[in-house]
């Protein structure tokens, strides 16, 4: 079904104002002010806007984490993905990301501290899942057992340091978080190897076991 962009639908607005909410965000915060003037720009009714937004700063700041997984995909083509190995891949789903939030970094400031308030800390992990869990599918992850919530939960602690990292960075291009990435990414990949070994080895100790008992207690 094609979109009406004349008659927009709240799901619709919330998407078309998430791209410029944080242009206006990082001077007036995440705000009914910040909403206003981006509703402004798109020829939206303010009043129409603040419905699409019913949370307040959390809905928009939402709105903007999705976009951003939005263009994160749209930068990244499977195909593109597909030519790179896992490492590469995630590495540069993360950068993909941080160059995206970068544009708006003071709205980034500004939206880290709502969530790290104690009635939003919730909301901010789903978030960061929600975050780590695109990352790991458009890498192609496919598990579906605990190494699917361990990869995310992982990378969702990794993404979040590198923020960090970013938020007091003055080297050119983000040099030193790039560098701080490179070595947190080279640490998942240390830790998903040592689990596939465990897991192996795990395995044959299982099959050398029932091998044993089977020499000990054949079947009639």
């Amino acid at each position: 079904m094609e979109r009406n962009l004349s008659d927009p639908t709240l799901d619709e607005m919330r998407e078309q104002l998430a791209a410029d909410l944080p242009h206006h965000a990082g001077f007036d915060g995440w705000t009914v002010e910040a909403l206003e003037r981006a509703a402004a720009t798109n020829a939206i009714d303010p009043a129409i806007a603040r419905l699409a937004f019913p949370g307040g700063a959390i809905d928009m700041i939402d709105a903007w984490f999705a976009s951003i997984d939005t263009k994160m995909l749209a930068d990244l083509s499977q195909e593109k993905l597909a030519a790179l190995k896992i490492r590469a891949r995630i590495t540069a789903l993360v950068e993909a990301r941080l160059d995206l939030v970068a544009a708006d970094i003071e709205a980034l400031r500004r939206a880290l501290a709502i969530l790290a308030l104690p009635q939003n800390l919730l909301r901010a992990a789903k978030l960061n899942w929600r975050a780590a869990d695109a990352m790991w599918r458009a890498a192609g992850d496919t598990a579906t057992d605990l190494n699917h919530y361990s990869k995310r939960a992982i990378l969702g602690s990794v993404y979040v340091a590198t923020i960090m990292a970013m938020l007091v960075d003055e080297s050119e291009d983000h040099t030193d978080t790039r560098a701080f990435l490179g070595r947190r990414i080279e640490g998942i990949m240390r830790f998903e190897k040592t689990k596939a070994r465990f897991s192996r080895s795990a395995s044959e100790r299982i099959s050398l076991a029932r091998f044993v008992g089977r020499l000990r207690y054949p079947a009639l």
